[in-house]
């Protein structure tokens, strides 16, 4: 489904991704994981049209179309939504209101089905539907913000950071979403702090240090790796 080859990206003089190669297939929860720093988060933007490749030999392919170097709303058009690190929701703006935009690249008005699926997932959502998206909690707002993505219909999720900043629980409960979006039929590329859990639920991984892809390989096995383990889950 989609497809990075030689991805180098900079800021400046400052190269941050060092010739990025990775696969998503239909159907799978993909992890990327690595330190602070390690151009995780320049990879989704990159791929979501919010960054450029630097070099000309860069391919990004998304449903066998190659989409590097195209706006951002055409990308979302073609089914892959992005959801940032940070959940960015439109403070000022209703829940039902910040769905509704989740949908803007859409044809025609979102029709009902489309805020159920959301709801869904996110039944809190439908509880505080005419709340004001600032006055939500942390946990909330990462609901709503994935709710927003689910709402252009994506064939792609890429994740940003979903469990940042949440107690435990939240966590939890916010990964099993993920894995709930899943079984539904969307494919997920997933960046995340908690390796422990980011690989519990992926098919795969891949671990990228100082702009580069330093390992790859299915998630379990990975999981109990040496290097993996003492690195990245505490042990």
């Amino acid at each position: 489904m989609l497809t990075l080859e030689k991805i180098n990206v900079s800021y400046g003089s400052i190269r941050a991704l060092h010739g990025i190669s990775l696969e998503v297939k239909k159907g799978e929860i993909v992890a990327l994981i690595g330190a602070n720093g390690a151009g995780k988060s320049t990879t989704l933007r990159t791929i979501s049209g919010l960054l450029k490749p630097s070099n000309k030999d860069s391919k990004i392919t998304f449903k066998d179309v190659q989409i590097q170097g195209a706006l951002p709303h055409k990308i979302v058009e073609m089914g892959l939504s992005h959801v940032p690190e940070g959940r960015r929701v439109f403070p000022e703006m209703s829940v039902y209101e910040n769905l509704l935009m989740g949908a803007h690249s859409r044809k025609g008005k979102p029709g009902q089905a489309d805020f159920e699926r959301v709801y869904h997932h996110f039944p809190r959502l439908k509880e505080r539907i005419k709340q004001l998206a600032g006055t939500l909690s942390g946990g909330e707002q990462q609901m709503l913000a994935m709710g927003r993505a689910l709402m252009a219909r994506p064939d792609l999720l890429i994740l940003d950071e979903p469990s940042m900043g949440l107690a435990p629980m939240l966590v939890e409960e916010i990964f099993h979403i993920i894995e709930d979006i899943n079984v539904a039929g969307t494919t997920i590329l997933l960046v995340e702090q908690n390796a422990h859990l980011a690989l519990e639920i992926s098919n795969r991984a891949y671990v990228l240090e100082t702009g580069e892809i330093v390992l790859e390989g299915l998630a379990q096995e990975l999981a109990t790796n040496e290097d993996i383990r003492k690195s990245y889950l505490g042990e």
